[in-house]
C-alpha cells in the first residue's frame, strides 16, 4: 500500500486566496491529506520557519473564519485537517469549531498543546461531530504511555520524530517507538518533524506516511519567487517526496 503524504501550510499566508490555490494544487501533486495551519502568536511546537509564516498571516489580518472559507473551497477535493493551538479553538468555541468542521467536511484536528489527558474532556464532542482528534506519540514516551495514548486513536498517529520543535532537522531512532505503537493499535503511523526531500526516504522507513510542513513553508517564505513560482516549487517538492517515500 502506498505511503501517505500529509502536507502542512499556514492558512492566510500570505492571504486566503493563495492558500486555496496552493492547497488544491498540492492535492493534485501527491499530497493525500492537508493540514490547514491556524496562525497563532505563540506556536510553541513550531520552529522559526512556521512561526514566521504565522506572524505574517496574523499581521495580514487572519481571522478564524478564514480557515472556514478555505476549508469550504478545499475540503470537498482534498482530505483536510485543521492544525492549531488550543487558544483559537477555545476563543471560537470548541463545540462551534467541531460543528463547523463536520459541516465543511474537515476530517480531523491536530492540537499539539492539549495533552492526552485534557483531550478526554472533548472526546464525546469529537465523536458526535465525526471529527478525529489526532493523537501524538513522542520517542520519549514509555510503552505504557503509548498504550494509553493510542488506545482510541483515529485516522492516524502523529509520531514526533524527535523531542523539540518542527524544522530542527534532528534525527532519532524511532524503531522501538514504532514497534510499541504497533503492539497496541492498527491505526496508521505518520512521522513528522524534519521531513524534507533529503530526509523523507529514511524517515518513512517502518511507518505508513510522513508529515511535511517546514519544507513547504521555507519555499513560501522565499522573496525571490512569485506566488505562482512558490506553488510550482511546493508541488515539485511534494511529488519528489511522494516518490521517495514509495521508492
Amino acid at each position: 500500500m502506498d505511503k501517505k503524504l500529509v502536507g502542512y501550510i499556514t492558512t492566510g499566508y500570505p492571504d486566503k486566496d493563495f492558500t486555496i490555490d496552493l492547497a488544491l494544487s498540492l492535492g493534485e501533486n501527491g499530497v493525500d491529506s492537508l493540514e490547514l495551519g491556524i496562525p497563532f502568536s505563540d506556536p510553541v511546537a513550531d520552529g522559526p520557519v512556521i512561526e514566521a509564516a504565522n506572524y505574517i498571516a496574523l499581521e495580514n489580518g487572519f481571522r478564524f473564519k478564514d480557515v472556514l472559507d478555505v476549508s469550504r473551497a478545499v475540503a470537498p477535493r482534498v482530505d483536510t485537517l485543521w492544525m492549531g493551538y488550543f487558544n483559537p479553538f477555545y476563543q471560537f468555541g470548541m463545540e462551534n469549531a467541531l460543528r463547523e468542521a463536520n459541516d465543511l467536511g474537515v476530517s480531523g484536528m491536530i492540537i499539539p498543546d492539549v495533552p492526552h489527558e485534557e483531550a478526554r474532556a472533548y472526546a464525546e464532542a469529537f465523536r458526535k461531530h465525526n471529527v478525529a482528534n489526532i493523537s501524538f506519540v513522542a520517542p520519549t514516551d514509555t510503552d505504557e504511555r503509548i498504550a494509553t495514548v493510542v488506545e482510541n486513536a483515529e485516522k492516524f498517529i502523529y509520531l514526533v520524530a524527535y523531542a523539540g520543535i518542527t524544522g530542527a532537522g534532528k534525527s532519532e531512532d524511532l524503531t522501538e517507538t514504532v514497534a510499541s505503537i504497533r503492539r497496541h493499535t492498527d491505526t496508521p503511523v505518520y512521522v513528522g518533524f524534519g521531513v524534507n526531500e533529503k530526509t523523507a526516504k529514511e524517515k518513512a522507513k517502518g511507518v505508513d506516511g510522513v508529515i511535511v510542513g517546514s519544507a513547504f513553508i521555507n519555499i513560501l517564505l522565499r522573496e525571490d519567487l512569485t506566488l505562482s513560482e512558490k506553488i510550482n516549487h511546493c508541488c515539485s517538492a511534494a511529488r519528489t517526496i511522494k516518490d521517495l517515500i514509495n521508492g
